[in-house]
């Protein structure tokens, strides 16, 4: 192994010690010294790569927004609807959540009021949906009576809900939970005729079904919607 590959591999390993540091104490709560030692690396080391503490939070919510741009990036690149790209992507970032504790560090850094965050997830995921809401207007996806804005604050608003939840419990970023919530929204959102192809659980190729959704068709979901077929 080179200097220069063992560098980054020091680097990635602080930048991970410090995101299970940091969601553990806290922004404020953490020192230098703490996460030198969970990635058992010497404090020379660590100032090596990073300047200060800020920094290396910084790192952490740099690689977060680089593991959530590649997730929507992957999902956009899939060819559904913007409501099914929506969903989708929704999906990917639970299941980072779940799996990543980069990602969720970020996030939780992002939101930290001791600190000016880089990474302003909530506006950048508003502007996501906003997006892709109006692209479904312009696909003609969305049911006539439909706000772009009313359903961008309910997604936002319960999507992220469901984020600051499950720091305290894991059962609100649950694969059955988002697929709830898409079931219970979809429906209301969604044009007759596109509401028959959509999945709330999720198109994407690997994603978390481990636990299972009990199947129920979209038309059950709308009372007195008439599905073209």
């Amino acid at each position: 192994m080179t200097k220069q590959e063992r560098g980054i591999r020091t680097r990635l390993a602080l930048i991970r010690s410090a995101a299970q540091v940091f969601e553990q104490r806290g922004y404020a709560q953490t020192h230098l010294a703490d996460i030198s030692s969970q990635a058992g690396v010497s404090n020379g080391a660590l100032h090596f790569h990073f300047a200060n503490k800020a920094a290396v939070a910084d790192a952490v919510e740099a690689a977060a927004a680089d593991s959530l741009h590649r997730a929507a990036r992957t999902a956009g690149e899939r060819p559904v609807n913007a409501l099914q790209t929506l969903t989708d992507i929704s999906h990917a970032f639970a299941v980072l959540l779940r799996q990543d504790v980069v990602v969720r560090a970020g996030l939780q850094l992002a939101c930290d009021a001791g600190r000016r965050p880089r990474l302003n997830f909530h506006h950048t995921w508003a502007e996501c949906v906003r997006r892709l809401l109006g692209r479904a207007g312009d696909e003609g996806s969305l049911a006539d009576d439909v706000s772009v804005h009313d359903v961008t604050a309910a997604v936002v608003g319960a999507t992220t809900g469901f984020l600051s939840m499950h720091r305290a419990s894991d059962e609100w970023l649950t694969h059955r939970s988002l697929t709830g919530f898409w079931r219970l929204l979809l429906p209301r959102v969604a044009s007759p005729q596109v509401l028959a192809t959509l999945s709330p659980e999720g198109t994407a190729p690997g994603a978390d079904t481990s636990t299972p959704v009990p199947e129920r068709s979209m038309s059950e979901s709308r009372p007195g919607s008439q599905l073209a077929h």
